[in-house]
Order: C-alpha cells, then sequence, then structure tokens
C-alpha cells in the first residue's frame, strides 16, 4: 500500500499506488488520511486516478474523512475512473463531494 502526499496551491494532494479502494486497504487510507487532516491538512484532493475499483468501505473511507474535516476546509476528490464515478452517482455521494475530472480542475476551483 503506497500512498503519497504532496503540497500544490495550498492544497495536501493525496494519490495512491493503489487500483482497488476496497476493505483490503480502507484501514490504512482511512489512518493515513487522519494523519494528513490531524498534520493540518485542510484543503485536500484526493486524486482517484489509479483506482478501478471502490466498494462500500473505500467510500466510507472518504465520507468518514469529510466528517473528521468538520466543515473545516475542503476534500475534492479529482479523475474517477468510470466505474468509481458510476458508484458515486449511484450512491449519491457526488452530492456531497466536490467531484472533478482532474486535479489541475480541481486546483483551479
Amino acid at each position: 500500500m503506497a500512498f503519497e502526499a504532496k503540497s500544490e496551491a495550498g492544497y495536501t494532494i493525496v494519490s495512491m499506488d493503489e487500483t482497488r479502494l476496497d476493505a483490503s486497504i480502507s484501514e490504512p487510507f482511512r489512518l493515513y488520511l487522519f494523519d494528513q487532516i490531524d498534520s493540518g491538512s485542510d484543503q485536500m484532493i484526493i486524486d482517484l486516478a489509479s483506482v478501478r475499483f471502490m466498494d462500500s468501505s473505500g467510500l466510507g473511507v472518504l465520507v468518514a474523512a469529510l466528517k473528521k474535516m468538520a466543515g473545516q476546509g475542503a476534500l475534492k476528490l479529482a479523475a474517477p475512473q468510470p466505474a468509481v464515478e458510476d458508484l458515486f452517482n449511484l450512491t449519491s455521494m457526488d452530492k456531497l463531494f466536490t467531484i472533478t475530472p482532474t486535479v489541475a480542475k480541481a486546483i483551479e476551483g
């Protein structure tokens, strides 16, 4: 499980070297995101470009991170693959999250 965070234009951009965001990595990813938030990252973009599959546990991690931020700052999702984007649409989570086609678009606003 490889997660990476970098700073760009005032955002913490979190990416992962995983094709699946499911029960097998959801807890380590949750801890990683919470650590970023606890370290002061209040403007975050999660780059989902490599994620081809996400289940409810992966979705739960993203919701938990959004809740942990408690309205202080922003959490955006970038570059979801078609199956992942379908999950957000199907569960109506596309109304909860700001989802952009690229990281660059997320930075632009």
